[in-house]
């Protein structure tokens, strides 16, 4: 095998095993989907609506802690320890909640599990970044986005699976919890086998040691030089430049930009998207499925969100980032509109349950093919470098907050107003998400970071009132 062939291998093999992070995110918060239901039986942990909501959103809690503290945590001990440890806590916790006596003792362990998952979320993509040469880094880093979403078909999978080997026994949601302790097990494994991030590895002062990495991660000795010496003269130039000072984000053009990221992070959850990937099941169940073929019938949920992130993936580099992410919003409120009204005039209808399962189906290929994809890396290119500690940091906390809002508010909403009116309540919301994006979201594709920032400190408020002369489409 030559050089290149055993680094282009070495680097296949770390993406994979780091990537288990991402399978753990997303089978954790994919596998209460199934399992909530089956817990909440009077003889399990016998939870109402409010305390399967919080069942589900302490874990989205925990998540926002995890993903403030991850970064930090990640810059003091490592990339590489870092996800050692994560791999740890996620296995505690899986087993923790597997074996929960109370409602108590598992909001303890979803909690801890949500640690794991932000730590993850933040942690893992910024690793693969590290490591991966500039060629390849897009394809390494939206693979943790399609490892999220391949964990939740997994856990769709495996619950599906249980539930009808398992069929009648009580504590069949311990063994789906349990499952998620062998890819813990995996990554724990794994990551002790793949090297720490060069770049980390240089800002701690180890230089031959980032050296040794590089070599075994690049293509030519000369490479690996090349980027040492680039790495170096990066961190040299940063840490010359003054602080980021208080007066400096209250800038109207600096403030133009949080806000719309932020909005763009909370529409993205308000579309209802976890109402979905948290409570399929019991979406399900209530149009009319059994709770077992709800089950079974959720797995094309998981499968179609893998198929459209992958789609996704291959859109963004062919079309405006901004016409995706209003087709996107369209296709969603569309799809929770149809849900809305079908429920209205079509529930006495034998069919009604399979219309309900294609327009989530439908729901999830515009959710996970345009707005999953184009949210991290809009949010990575409209944030300038100097502020996107900040920026980004605040923005995926909006983004944790309104994710646990919705995760803790479905359960109650879906009991005392119905489909209709939950559904009805996201497709207003969708509509005020498309108006959102066609006025303020600037189109960025084709453009440099320093472009993008260039229109932002140029943009004059009176542009406002004609959106079309600032964000045109890039055909």
């Amino acid at each position: 095998m030559s050089d290149s062939a055993q680094t282009i291998s070495y680097l296949k093999k770390i993406m994979v095993i780091s990537t288990f992070g991402g399978l753990l995110f997303g089978y954790d918060t994919g596998v209460i989907n199934g399992a909530l239901p089956y817990m909440s039986q009077p003889d399990q942990l016998d939870l109402n609506p409010l305390h399967e909501g919080m069942v589900v959103s302490t874990l989205l809690i925990g998540a926002a802690v995890g993903s403030v503290c991850g970064g930090r945590i990640a810059d003091l001990q490592g990339r590489k320890r870092n996800i050692l440890s994560l791999s740890l806590i996620f296995l505690i916790a899986a087993i923790g909640c597997s074996l929960s006596p109370s409602f108590h003792v598992i909001l303890f362990f979803r909690f801890l599990l949500g640690l794991a998952v932000g730590g993850a979320s933040v942690t893992v993509p910024a690793y693969l970044a590290e490591i991966a040469p500039a060629e390849k880094r897009g394809r390494m880093v939206t693979q943790n986005e399609l490892m999220i979403v391949s964990g939740q078909f997994l856990a769709f999978i495996c619950n599906a699976i249980i539930a009808v080997v398992l069929d009648g026994n009580p504590h069949i949601w311990r063994y789906m919890l349990a499952i998620a302790a062998i890819p813990a097990i995996c990554l724990f494994i794994g990551i002790q086998k793949c090297p720490e991030s060069p770049r980390w590895l240089v800002m701690k002062g180890h230089i031959s040691e980032s050296l040794t990495i590089l070599k075994k991660i690049r293509s030519s000795k000369e490479r690996a030089i090349a980027e040492l010496n680039e790495i170096q003269d990066n961190l040299m130039e940063i840490a010359q430049q003054d602080a980021v000072r208080l007066s400096e984000l209250t800038q109207g053009w600096v403030m133009r930009i949080i806000g719309i990221g932020i909005g763009i992070a909370c529409f993205s959850q308000l579309t209802g998207i976890n109402s979905i990937m948290f409570y399929g099941t019991q979406v399900l169940n209530q149009a009319g499925f059994s709770m077992q073929a709800a089950i079974i019938a959720n797995t094309l949920n998981g499968l179609t969100s893998v198929i459209a992130t992958i789609f996704g993936i291959w859109l963004m580099t062919k079309m405006p980032r901004r016409r995706i992410l209003t087709i996107g919003f369209c296709g969603t409120t569309a799809s929770l509109m149809m849900i809305a009204m079908t429920s209205k005039f079509l529930s006495e209808l034998a069919i009604f349950p399979y219309l309900v399962l294609l327009f989530t189906i439908t729901f999830l290929a515009f959710m996970q093919g345009c707005i999953g994809p184009l949210l991290w890396l809009t949010l990575s290119e409209i944030v300038p470098l100097r502020y996107r500690g900040f920026g980004m940091g605040l923005c995926v906390l909006f983004d944790w907050i309104t994710n646990f809002v919705i995760g803790l508010a479905f359960p109650s909403l879906l009991a005392y107003l119905g489909l209709e009116s939950t559904f009805l309540i996201f497709g207003v919301i969708g509509l005020i998400s498309i108006t959102f994006t066609r006025l303020f979201m600037p189109e960025t594709m084709g453009k440099t970071l320093e472009e993008i920032e260039r229109e932002f400190r140029q943009y004059d408020t009176s542009v406002l009132h004609a959106p079309g002369k600032h964000c045109e489409d890039n055909a």
